[in-house]
């Protein structure tokens, strides 16, 4: 019986490790902050959703890519700039 318990302790501790893997950490090169930070607040996109990093962005948000950083992209949400995962549409970082 004990055996069991253990056994299922262990299996929802790695399941709990491999959640937490699951989410990376994005480093955004200095230029591609600098760059965002600098941007116009032209044409801000409202959605309904709260603007977290981690959030997929819905497809009526405008995406600008970042000139030389085709893995990086951003936009002005619901008054914030947030920089974007182009091809997730994923939020990775959020300025306020």
């Amino acid at each position: 019986m004990k055996t069991r318990i253990f056994a299922a302790l262990v299996g929802l501790g790695a399941l709990g490790a491999g959640q937490a893997l699951a989410q990376q950490v994005v480093v955004v090169p200095d230029e591609v902050d600098q760059y965002v930070t600098e941007q116009p607040y032209d044409d801000p996109a409202v959605v309904d959703e709260d603007v977290v990093v981690g959030e997929e962005l819905p497809d009526t948000v405008v995406i600008h890519r970042v000139p030389e950083y085709e893995d990086y992209g951003y936009a002005v949400v619901n008054r914030h700039r947030v920089i974007i995962q182009p091809e997730t549409r994923r939020i990775i970082r959020v300025y306020n």
